[in-house]
C-alpha cells in the first residue's frame, strides 16, 4: 500500500498540494489528469483525456452550453459564415447519440424530409449511434464531394427510417424566397439570422416595394437562430429608433438592454409566421415585434431557445461556449424553457412530449402558468413567458396531406430525380414557355405523365404504390414537383412559391395581413 500512496504524494508535492490540508477541485483534476498519464496500463492521449473533462464538466450545467475542438470549432461557424458541401444538417452529440438540431434550407437533407430531433443512427453501413464518436468524426460519416450518395437511417420517435441522400454544395443565404402574395402582400422567407440577414432583408424589402407591395409576411418557420445581432438589426427595419427587442441577464453578467439604433421605415401591416422549430434569435425577432405590438404572430408555439452562450477561445483553435446569461423579450418574459442541469436527452425530447401532449394541434393545450404573465408594452396585450414565443394566432400542425408513400418518395430522393429528369429534357421549351418565375406559377401545371414517372420510378425502386395513400397525398406531390422544376428554370425561381396554396400557416397568414381590422384588433387586444 505504501508503494501506491508514496507516488500520489509526490504527484501532490509537484503541483503544490499540502499533504497535511484538504485540496481544491482545480488541484484535484491536475492530480487525477497527471494520475491517468503516469499510471494507466496502457498510453493515453492527454489531449483527449482534457477534451472529454471539459466535455463532461458542461454536460451537468445546460444544453447549450459546449466544447469544440479546433477543427470543430471552424466547421460549427461555416453555417454562419461560408458555403459548404454536405448533407445540409446542424447536429449535435448527446451522450453517443447525434441529434439533428436544424436542417439547411434548400440543402439535402431539408430536401429528403428529415427534421429536427431526428436522430442519425447508420451512415451507409456505419453505425453511428452508441459509439461515442467526437464531432470531427461524425462529420467524416456525413460530409463529402458534392454529388456523392450517402444513406442514414434515422430514428423518429420509435420509427426507423431510410433516407436516401445526394451531397450537394449549401448556398448559405438567408433570405431563402421572395415574391408578391398577392398585388399588395410581399413574403419573406428568412431561414437564419447570419452576418448578411439584414442586408439582405433590406434588398428583399426594396424589391418588394418595386412590385407594389404594402404589407409584408415574415417567415421564420424553422429557422434555427443564429446572430443576436443581426435580429436586433433587422428588428430596426419595423421598429421606430430607441426601441427595446431584446435583454439579456445572468449571474455574472449585467442586464443589458438593446434597444434600435435606427428608425426603421416600413410603416405597413406585418406578420410575422414561426413554429416549433423556430429558435433563438427567430424568438428575438419574433418576440420584438409582438411585444412591441408591431406584428401579429401567427403559426405554433417557438422552440424556445434563450441561453446565451459567449465564446471563450483557446490559443489552440478550440473553444468553450459558455451561457452565461438569458434572453428576455421587451415586456420581461424569459424565452428560453424549462431544463433540468445534466438531462440533455429530456430536452431534446421536447418536440415529440408536443407531439403525443397534442400541441401541435390545439392552442388550449399549451401550458401557460399565471406567474409568467406579461403584457405588451403599447396595447398592454397579456402574453406569457416561460418557453419560446406564444403565437396571437394559432395554426394547427398540417398532417392532412401526408402518408408513409410520400415520405418514401421524399427520403428516397425519388420527387427530385423525376422532377430533374424532366427539366433536363425539357428545359428549353420550358424557358420559352415561362419565361420568368411570375408566368411558371401562375401557368404551369404537373403533367400528368409526370406523375406517373414518378409511380413507375419509386415502383422500381421498391416503393410499392399505395393507391389510397397517393390520391391523399397529390396535392402535395404536386406542389413539390412544381417548386423544384420552378428552382430549376429559373434562378430565382420560388420552390415555396408552389407550396403557399396547400399551406395553411401561409394562408392564415394571408388572410390576417388582408384583413386590416382583424389585424388592428388583434394587436389591440381585442379579439380571443
Amino acid at each position: 500500500m505504501k508503494k501506491l500512496i508514496l507516488p500520489l504524494l509526490a504527484l501532490m508535492a509537484v503541483f503544490g498540494v499540502d499533504a497535511q490540508i484538504e485540496f481544491d477541485n482545480s488541484q484535484k483534476l491536475r492530480v487525477a489528469e497527471a494520475i491517468i498519464n503516469n499510471y494507466y496500463v496502457e498510453d493515453v492521449d492527454s489531449d483527449t483525456i482534457t477534451d472529454e473533462a471539459i466535455r463532461a464538466m458542461l454536460k451537468t450545467l445546460d444544453p447549450h452550453s459546449a466544447y469544440s475542438t479546433s477543427t470543430e470549432t471552424k466547421e460549427f461557424t461555416e453555417p454562419l459564415e461560408g458555403k459548404f458541401s454536405g448533407i445540409g444538417i446542424q447536429f449535435n452529440m448527446l451522450e453517443d447519440t447525434v441529434y439533428v438540431l436544424q436542417t439547411i434550407a434548400g440543402g439535402p437533407s431539408e430536401r429528403v424530409g428529415i427534421l429536427p430531433g431526428d436522430r442519425i443512427v447508420k451512415a451507409d453501413t456505419s453505425v453511428i449511434a452508441g459509439k461515442k464518436y467526437p464531432n470531427t468524426k461524425v462529420m467524416k460519416y456525413l460530409r463529402g464531394p458534392k454529388g456523392s450518395p450517402v444513406r442514414l437511417n434515422v430514428k423518429r420517435g420509435e420509427e426507423y427510417i431510410d433516407f436516401d441522400l445526394v451531397r450537394d454544395d449549401i448556398p448559405l443565404y438567408s433570405v431563402d424566397e421572395t415574391f408578391m402574395a398577392d398585388p399588395t402582400t410581399g413574403y419573406i422567407r428568412v431561414t437564419r439570422f447570419a452576418e448578411d440577414t439584414p442586408r439582405e432583408v433590406r434588398d428583399a424589402i426594396k424589391k418588394l416595394r418595386k412590385k407594389g407591395m404594402k404589407n409584408l409576411i415574415v417567415d421564420l418557420g424553422s429557422n434555427g437562430g443564429g446572430y443576436l445581432g443581426a435580429a436586433f438589426e433587422m428588428a430596426g427595419e419595423f421598429l421606430p429608433l430607441g426601441t427595446p427587442v431584446v435583454s439579456t441577464e445572468g449571474r455574472r453578467s449585467p442586464k443589458q438592454v438593446y434597444t434600435t439604433d435606427r428608425a426603421g421605415d416600413f410603416d405597413g401591416r406585418v406578420v410575422v409566421l414561426t413554429d416549433q422549430y423556430s429558435a433563438s434569435a427567430a424568438e428575438i425577432f419574433s418576440g420584438a415585434m409582438q411585444d412591441n405590438d408591431r406584428g401579429v404572430v401567427v403559426g405554433r408555439r417557438t422552440f424556445g431557445k434563450g441561453l446565451v452562450q459567449r465564446p471563450f477561445p483557446f490559443p489552440d483553435g478550440s473553444m468553450i461556449r459558455l451561457t452565461i446569461s438569458r434572453y428576455y423579450t421587451p415586456s420581461g418574459r424569459c424565452i428560453q424553457k424549462h431544463y433540468d442541469k445534466g438531462h440533455g436527452e429530456e430536452y431534446v425530447l421536447d418536440m415529440l412530449n408536443r407531439y403525443n401532449s397534442g400541441e401541435l394541434w390545439s392552442a388550449d393545450s399549451i401550458r401557460k402558468s399565471e406567474d409568467q404573465l406579461f403584457y405588451t408594452l403599447k396595447s398592454h396585450r397579456p402574453v406569457y413567458g416561460g418557453g419560446g414565443i406564444i403565437p396571437d394566432v394559432f395554426v394547427p400542425a398540417d398532417t392532412s396531406y401526408y402518408s408513409t408513400y410520400y415520405r418514401d418518395l421524399v427520403a428516397k430522393g425519388l420527387i427530385n430525380k423525376v422532377s430533374i429528369g424532366y427539366v433536363d429534357a425539357n428545359r428549353s421549351a420550358l424557358a420559352a414557355a415561362y419565361p420568368d418565375d411570375d408566368s411558371f406559377h401562375a401557368n404551369f401545371e404537373v403533367p400528368e405523365e409526370l406523375l406517373q414517372k414518378l409511380i413507375g420510378t419509386a415502383s422500381d425502386s421498391g416503393v410499392e404504390f399505395k393507391e389510397e395513400q397517393w390520391e391523399r397525398s397529390l396535392p402535395m406531390i404536386k406542389a413539390i414537383l412544381k417548386g423544384i422544376i420552378a428552382r430549376d428554370i429559373h434562378d430565382d425561381g420560388s420552390y415555396f412559391r408552389a407550396l403557399v396554396p396547400i399551406n395553411k400557416d401561409f394562408q392564415e397568414a394571408l388572410r390576417v395581413i388582408r384583413d386590416e381590422d382583424l389585424y388592428n384588433s388583434i394587436l389591440a387586444g381585442k379579439t380571443n
